[in-house]
């Protein structure tokens, strides 16, 4: 008899072990030490509470840590955009003066143009003597 082999898709499920089997683990992992510990129940809780006392204070160290850290994150962000603000005002007070100057520039050179024009027509309203032909 022969063997006949499908080809066909091959279907792979892989499921991801994650944080909460991690900690799953752990927990099993605790439990089975303290049944298996050579120690007395006595002493045991002993060394628990010392552990669990010194993991506390490492969690306190680190979140102090953690604290300063975002503090120091945060002040220095805030002056960063702070010194961008101050730019940006200064950018806008420079355009607007900038602005000022032109249009007094503008107004300036109107006002000589109107001048001129005035004067044109005045000449050109006013008689011219006449000459005496020859």
């Amino acid at each position: 008899m022969k063997r006949r082999i499908q080809d066909g898709p091959v279907v792979v499920v892989e499921e991801g072990g994650g944080l909460g089997s991690f900690v799953w683990g752990l927990v099993i992992g605790a439990g089975l030490a303290l049944l298996f510990a050579p120690q007395a129940g006595e002493e045991t809780r002993r060394m628990l509470r010392q552990r669990g006392r010194r993991l506390w204070a490492a969690a306190e160290e680190k979140a102090s840590e953690l604290q300063e850290l975002a503090s120091d994150g945060f002040d220095d962000v805030k002056s960063r955009v702070e010194e961008a603000i101050d730019d940006r005002r200064q950018a806008v007070r420079d355009t607007i003066e900038a602005g000022r100057a032109t249009a007094h520039s503008a107004r300036d050179e109107l006002e000589r143009r109107l001048a001129d024009a005035r004067a044109a027509r005045a000449r050109a309203r006013r008689p011219e003597p006449e000459t005496p032909e020859a």
